[in-house]
């Protein structure tokens, strides 16, 4: 019998990228594996994280990281799927993008609405969609050696995000939650989960997918 997937859709911190390293966390510590860990063999959880990805944004530097080019491929290879979790915006707060943290979160629910269009789910249906905001920026990334990439007022921006994000999706009737209630970035880029980061990380999501699939409305205002 074929299992049943979760596609999780995001950038280096779904990838995994360990700050302190340059490389790759293993599969014991991203989030993404430990979330399998905790489902069990009836799940395949498929991780489509990519460095420097963002939700609408076109990268003068880098090619192939707008996720909204991406995502309809992306499900479509997968189908079906149970469901796909969304986490961006963390790359959208750079300065050469000239987005405010509105627009972004504009972005991000413009990408959550074309992923629930796809057919994707079982039988053919539309895909079914969860947006999960990244923990904030720290004040203190400027002095990391990605600070200078970045440009200013990156942190500004991905602290009002949630907030910008939970009023768009509600119109659009997609479950949100802001994964910064209860996880922090870690303490060299202060933009990528570490170690602990990536296991609270997982712990959320087991919460959240399991939440979903019992047909419970989720409530971002809840203690999950």
């Amino acid at each position: 019998m074929d299992r049943k997937r979760i596609v999780c859709f995001g950038d280096s911190n779904t990838w995994g990228y360990d700050a302190g390293t340059g490389g790759r966390f293993p599969d014991g510590v991203r989030w993404t594996a430990l979330l399998q860990e905790l489902l069990g063999s009836e799940w395949e959880v498929i991780s489509e994280g990519l460095s420097g990805r963002t939700a609408v944004c076109d990268d003068p530097l880098f090619e192939g990281l707008k996720g909204l080019d991406y995502i309809h491929p992306c499900l479509m290879s997968h189908s079906p799927a149970e469901l796909a979790i969304i986490m961006l915006g963390t790359n959208d707060t750079k300065e050469r993008f000239s987005f405010t943290s509105m627009n972004i979160a504009q972005g991000i629910a413009r990408l959550a609405v074309k992923a629930r269009s796809v057919k994707a789910g079982p039988g053919g249906t539309g895909t079914k969609v969860i947006v999960v905001c990244p923990p904030e920026i720290g004040e203190r990334y400027v002095d990391s050696e990605i600070g200078a990439a970045m440009g200013k007022g990156c942190d500004a921006k991905s602290r009002e995000l949630a907030g910008n994000l939970s009023g768009l999706l509600e119109l659009e009737g997609i479950p949100f939650f802001d994964s910064g209630k209860k996880i922090g970035m870690n303490r060299i880029d202060y933009m990528h989960l570490d170690a602990e980061g990536h296991k609270k990380m997982a712990d959320l999501m087991g919460k959240l997918v399991l939440k979903m699939i019992s047909g419970d409305n989720l409530n971002n205002k809840e203690d999950i």
